[in-house]
């Protein structure tokens, strides 16, 4: 699938453990050193939001998800423009990590994790375009 989410090998290398555990730490290094957690964004964040498909997920978004996106964005800015990034406790945290999810419902106070919350309506969108697409050529035959 060609679009805002790009074209995706992750259900192949999902599917085969060993090419998961080849891939997985090269996956983890590069998560680390694209640096966008230290900002505090979450991967979603970081969707070009030109294009039409991921501006109609955005109005799908909760009220809570449209803040909380608004609240990243302008956090990440002000540590932009003082040239550093947020202190370590402020970090978005990966969704693997295993000790997250024993202390979840205190961390979901304290901190965010690093999960995919415009990925879903991106998709939904991709799926009604296609849709409405195929619908709009059919042709139909009257006897």
């Amino acid at each position: 699938m060609f679009g805002p989410l790009n074209l995706s090998l992750a259900p192949y290398v999902k599917s085969s453990k060993t090419l998961s555990r080849l891939i997985k730490p090269i996956a983890n290094w590069y998560a680390r050193a694209s640096g966008y957690r230290k900002y505090g964004f979450k991967y979603d964040d970081l969707l070009v939001e030109e294009r039409d498909d991921v501006q109609r997920a955005l109005t799908r978004l909760t009220v809570r998800e449209k803040y909380d996106r608004a609240y990243r964005l302008k956090r990440a800015s002000q540590a932009s423009v003082l040239h550093a990034p947020l202190p370590k406790e402020q970090w978005t945290l990966p969704t693997e990590v295993r000790w997250v999810n024993l202390f979840r419902p205190l961390l979901s106070k304290l901190c965010q994790q690093d999960v995919r919350y415009l990925k879903p309506h991106v998709l939904n969108v991709v799926k009604e375009d296609t849709e409405r697409q195929y619908w709009d050529n059919l042709d139909v035959k009257r006897n």
